[in-house]
């Protein structure tokens, strides 16, 4: 996989096409990757998947296993299963031929537009485009999504020299979170949504022009916490800040449901990065760096055992582990063929979702009837 990074990336497409001008903003503060433990954890995920597909191609690939820090049964399951999709694919469409972490540019669109795509099948005159995603924060849909389309415009460019490509699915295999979706459009659509909505987005970011918006492209962008226009957007609930719940209309409340998780992530957002300032030297006239609570621990867990057993004392205690805990050690599918039938899962909290949610409206009967499974499961012995 190339290690240098596109100025305007597949993944970064949402974020340009709705917010142009963040493009630039962002760059003031960095470049557009950090590295942390989630993304560290996925660039393995995406490594084994690699890994595994390029072995059934009967490439030479060495085994990256031995090199990685978050390695679990879970993720070798996670790998196993894009591999059966990518193949079952593939196998499904008799001649096709599949491309592994194929590299495309779509610079004819955006300056300097690059990206990778995890799995391409191209089956005359079908192609899939296959992103695998190791993240279980937010389900990820392949429903007009704007990285994906922009893998399969740029697999398109590379290929339509070869291939007669006339319908594309884009295709997210989400295993952590249980999601798999698809999405079909032809390629005259495709390239349409290229010509009047790529490029023009693109060249707005380019010079920096466009309206600032505000949206689920803000997670990434790395001026979230300056940025004025979020924070013009959230503050503006401010104004329901002492107002009786009794007392709103009902579009109100329904404009502070809309908001209140945009607005709790700005707030944590805005802490973070003041609190990154300040480390740095910067100082904030009614806040100060202090020392946060610690939890106390063995300098030395093994010395602390061999002193707690010469007194007499046992440290361990007995416990059987958690239900998730034993799947994640012997895997989901063994876990699935030893203990399947053994498993209950009791009716959740009722919760407020947003209607675009998959999940199925509960009735009122239904919410009665959760609300006393949960108190009788409160009051078990």
């Amino acid at each position: 996989m190339p290690e240098r990074h596109a100025r305007f990336s597949p993944s970064s497409a949402d974020r340009f096409i709705h917010c142009p001008p963040a493009l630039r903003l962002g760059e003031e503060y960095g470049p557009e990757d950090t590295s942390t433990d989630y993304t560290r954890e996925g660039t393995e995920a995406h490594a084994l998947c690699e890994h595994l597909l390029r072995l059934e191609l009967g490439e030479a690939s060495p085994d990256p296993r031995p090199t990685f820090r978050y390695y679990t049964p879970e993720m070798e399951e996670a790998a196993v299963g894009y591999r059966d999709t990518v193949l079952e694919i593939r196998d499904s469409h008799p001649g096709s031929e599949l491309y592994v972490e194929q590299e495309i540019h779509f610079e004819e669109y955006a300056e300097g537009a690059f990206g990778t795509s995890d799995a391409l099948v191209l089956s005359e005159p079908e192609m899939f485009v296959i992103d695998f995603k190791y993240g279980k924060g937010v389900p990820v849909s392949a429903e007009d999504n704007a990285q994906l389309k922009c893998y399969a415009l740029g697999a398109y460019l590379v290929f339509s020299p070869l291939y007669e490509i006339k319908q594309i699915t884009l295709v997210i295999y989400q295993p952590r979170l249980n999601n798999y979706s698809s999405w079909s459009l032809s390629t005259e659509t495709l390239l349409i949504w290229a010509e009047t909505v790529l490029r023009p987005a693109a060249a707005k970011a380019i010079r920096g022009d466009g309206d600032f918006s505000c949206g689920a492209w803000c997670r990434f962008c790395k001026a979230k916490a300056v940025c004025r226009k979020r924070a013009e957007e959230n503050l503006a609930m401010a104004r329901y800040d002492f107002a009786r719940p009794e007392t709103l209309e009902p579009d109100e409340i329904n404009v502070i449901l809309s908001k209140v998780d945009s607005l709790i992530s700005w707030a944590e957002d805005i802490k973070n990065y003041a609190l990154q300032q300040a480390l740095s030297g910067a100082v904030w006239d009614d806040w100060k760096v202090v020392e946060g609570r610690s939890v106390r621990r063995f300098r030395d867990d093994a010395q602390a055992v061999q002193t707690l057993e010469a007194a007499g004392f046992d440290p361990f205690e007995k416990r059987m582990k958690t239900l998730s805990e034993i799947e994640k050690e012997i895997g989901k599918r063994r876990f699935s063929e030893l203990l399947a039938d053994q498993i209950i899962k009791p009716t959740g909290r009722p919760t407020l979702v947003l209607r675009t949610d998959k999940r199925p409206e509960i009735t009122t009967a239904a919410l009665d009837f959760a609300a006393q499974s949960q108190e009788d499961s409160e009051y078990v012995d």
